[in-house]
Formats: structure tokens, C-alpha cells, sequence
């Protein structure tokens, strides 16, 4: 029987700690406030839901292949991360970034998940660890597995979303320091990939 406790500690200490969609999500709510950043949100649980059921209906063929596709999948997530750190690096104060609508949309939420090697390996992990030895072959229950990690994913970067827009004015009088350090934050996401 699955131990539902061990199975959601991991998930939501998994999805609370930082990682490019929380300090991502941080860094919206901080520029646009909480509402402004919803698309976002909402992008990153699209692309969420579809990593997930993915990594859920293809988990034995990825974990085999894991090897292989590791060190392209992990490029490609510190590339996008290096990408997002210089965006937050260089916008501007509250004020100035009102106006704009570039970056931090439905696409752009979308789009990390895909090179997010972190939620991979949470899905992976998931399912191997816990879900799969129970639920092997029962796709309904699979199904709804992956959709349970992608929502509890999404609820956090909610909650990040939120502390972002909390401390908007804070952020604001000291635009150029917190995006730096949001900024250094995803770079340290970034190196982190390669660093065992």
C-alpha cells in the first residue's frame, strides 16, 4: 500500500524548495504583481501536467534512457536558466516594468518546463519510488498520480507568486538588489545541475 505521508512529504518539500518556476514565479509577482503573473503560472501547470504524464507513461523507457539524454536535458535547462537570471537581472524597478508585458507569460511558464530538469527528476523519482511498485499498469491511477505532483507543483509557485507580490513595495525601493539576487539565485540553479 502506498505510504501516503512518505509520498506527499517528498512532494511538497520537493516542490516548496526553490527552483527556476519558484524563483521564477517570486520574481513575477515581485515585477507585476499577483494577478499580472497568473499566465505565468498557468503555464508552468500546463507544461507541468505534460512532463508529469510523460515521465509517468514513459518512466521505465526514461529511466533507462536517463544516461543518455541526462547531460543534453541538463544544457538545455542551464541555458533557459541562464536566460531567465540575465531577464530578471535587467528588469527594471515596479514602476518601470508596469507597462511591459514582455517575458513572464502563459508561454514563457510553459516553454521552462520543458528544460526544467528538476521536475524530470520529481516525476522520475515519484513514480519510480513510490506510485509505480503500487499502481503499475492501472493508467487511471497513473493519470492521476502525474496530475496530483503537477498541481501540488503549481500550488507553490502560487505561494512564491504571492511573496513576491507581498513584498512588491519592499522589492520595489530596492529593485536593482533583489532582482540580483533572484538573478544569482537561478544562476545558482543553473550550476547546480552540474554539480553532484
Amino acid at each position: 500500500m502506498l505510504n501516503w505521508a512518505s509520498f506527499m512529504t517528498y512532494a511538497v518539500v520537493t516542490a516548496v524548495t526553490p527552483g527556476p518556476n519558484n524563483i521564477a514565479s517570486m520574481s513575477n509577482g515581485n515585477r507585476k504583481g499577483f494577478r499580472k503573473s497568473l499566465p505565468f503560472n498557468f503555464g508552468i501547470l500546463a507544461g507541468f501536467a505534460v512532463v508529469m504524464i510523460v515521465c509517468t507513461i514513459f518512466c521505465q523507457a526514461l529511466s533507462a534512457l536517463i544516461p543518455k539524454i541526462k547531460l543534453p536535458m541538463m544544457i538545455a535547462g542551464a541555458l533557459y536558466m541562464l536566460y531567465l537570471a540575465w531577464e530578471t537581472y535587467r528588469s527594471g524597478t515596479v514602476q518601470e516594468g508596469e507597462g511591459k508585458e514582455n517575458g513572464g507569460g502563459f508561454k514563457d511558464g510553459l516553454l521552462l518546463q520543458f528544460v526544467n530538469v528538476k521536475i524530470y527528476i520529481y516525476g522520475i523519482l515519484s513514480m519510480e519510488a513510490y506510485i509505480l511498485p503500487y499502481y503499475s499498469g492501472n493508467m487511471p491511477a497513473l493519470l492521476f498520480f502525474a496530475l496530483l505532483l503537477a498541481i501540488i507543483g503549481f500550488i507553490f509557485t502560487l505561494v512564491w507568486t504571492a511573496f513576491g507580490a507581498a513584498f512588491r513595495k519592499i522589492f520595489s525601493r530596492h529593485a536593482r538588489t533583489v532582482n540580483t539576487i533572484l538573478a544569482l539565485l537561478l544562476v545558482y540553479c543553473a550550476v547546480s545541475l552540474f554539480i553532484s
